[in-house]
């Protein structure tokens, strides 16, 4: 029940702020760890490939469970899942950070992951609820510009908490985030009134979407670890293409799909989702493994490598605003194909640029790059 101390008209503003915030340590733990990475590697003594399940179990887990958290708000109710997904992600940050070697790590990361799955969809769902239609366009914005600035911040504030205390402490801040997250959700939320109707959850599609998933990502993985020419890489790749195929099946034929796959048969919804793909792809190529070379190739320590990073991700936030007026003015296709020029054109010139080890000229790709990743992340949603 909310708490009389915040009134029916401010209840609203309180939730976009915790949504808002909950969405910023979402996206910071996708930056945060990469300038970590390199650090965490050397003193947890890891493979160079299991350095990149820290990441890639964290973002694994995110994508097969995110489909299912929205439907189990409905089902379990908003508020009470919200919590429990908080302290899922918040216990399980605090896990990362008392890790004392890989696979523990890994571990915790993919909780981690599996807290922010059910989080992400509900924060949306729960801004929707709060914020009458006229103004959930402005709400959305906010929550929108919030992330982003969390996700431009994250290499920055990675590299200064390693350099000053500990990378443990990228971990060890988000309990701190999150119990006040908690307490605000508890004084300010109302759940709405049910309208009767028994949700259901497609059980057998999300078996099949995680198992899918998980093989094919997993054979990907560690193929260069143990060798494409191993069978046990063939029959991982070909068990998980399998259980994709199963998975598009399941829903064809499901009432109540979890993933509704026929939207897919649109050509502009097929193609916003391939090019927010690129862009996600892309975040991961400078992110991750530009922290990496800053620190292994141009010897920079974590704070210098991700202030470096900031000439990328730092464009986000400023180009935001700009981008979404120019898509009003003249459509999202041509802002899109724009984007997705200036992107080629950009990694071009830092794929040419990394053999000089020069910093200094890498500046001009990264700064385009950021600037056309904005684009691609905003015009499929406006399309769409």
């Amino acid at each position: 029940m909310a708490t009389p101390m915040i009134g029916d008209s401010d209840r609203k503003w309180w939730i976009l702020a915790a949504m808002g915030g909950v969405m910023g340590i979402l996206l910071l733990d996708e930056t945060v760890v990469a300038v970590a990475l390199h650090t965490v590697r050397n003193d947890l003594s890891m493979s160079l490939v299991a350095s990149h399940w820290v990441i890639n179990a964290y973002l694994l887990v995110f994508t097969c469970f995110a489909a299912a958290g929205g439907k189990l708000g409905d089902i379990l109710g908003h508020r009470d899942l919200f919590l429990v997904s908080l302290a899922i992600f918040g216990i399980a940050s605090a896990a990362c950070g008392f890790a004392e070697d890989g696979n523990f790590l890994i571990a915790a990361r993919a909780l981690q992951g599996f807290g922010a799955a059910i989080i992400f969809p509900l924060s949306l769902a729960m801004i929707t609820l709060s914020f009458p239609k006229e103004q959930r366009g402005l709400a959305l914005g906010v929550y929108s510009a919030v992330g982003t600035l969390f996700l431009a911040l994250g290499p920055f504030v990675g590299g200064l908490l390693i350099d000053i205390l500990s990378w443990r402490w990228i971990f060890w801040i988000n309990p701190f985030i999150v119990v006040a997250i908690a307490l605000v959700v508890l004084a300010a939320w109302t759940e709405p009134a049910r309208d009767g109707v028994r949700e259901t959850i497609d059980y057998w599609g999300l078996v099949s979407l995680v198992a899918g998933l998980s093989m094919l990502v997993f054979a990907i993985m560690q193929g260069p670890e143990w060798g494409w020419s191993q069978p046990v890489i063939w029959v991982l790749l070909a068990a998980g293409i399998l259980g994709l195929v199963v998975f598009v099946f399941i829903e064809h034929h499901t009432a109540v799909p979890l993933i509704a796959v026929d939207l897919f048969r649109g050509s502009t919804f097929s193609t916003s989702n391939l090019i927010i793909f690129t862009a996600q792809f892309n975040q991961m190529i400078i992110v991750v493994f530009g922290a990496l070379y800053f620190q292994k190739v141009l010897n920079m320590s974590p704070l210098v490598a991700g202030a470096a990073l900031l000439v990328a991700v730092g464009a986000a936030p400023i180009t935001a605003a700009p981008t979404g007026r120019l898509i009003d003015r003249i459509g999202a296709r041509p802002v899109a194909l724009g984007g997705l020029a200036l992107t080629v054109t950009a990694l071009i010139w830092i794929a040419v640029a990394v053999n000089f080890e020069n910093y200094v000229l890498l500046i001009p790709g990264l700064i385009a790059w950021g600037s056309a990743n904005c684009a691609l992340y905003i015009a499929p949603r406006r399309a769409a």
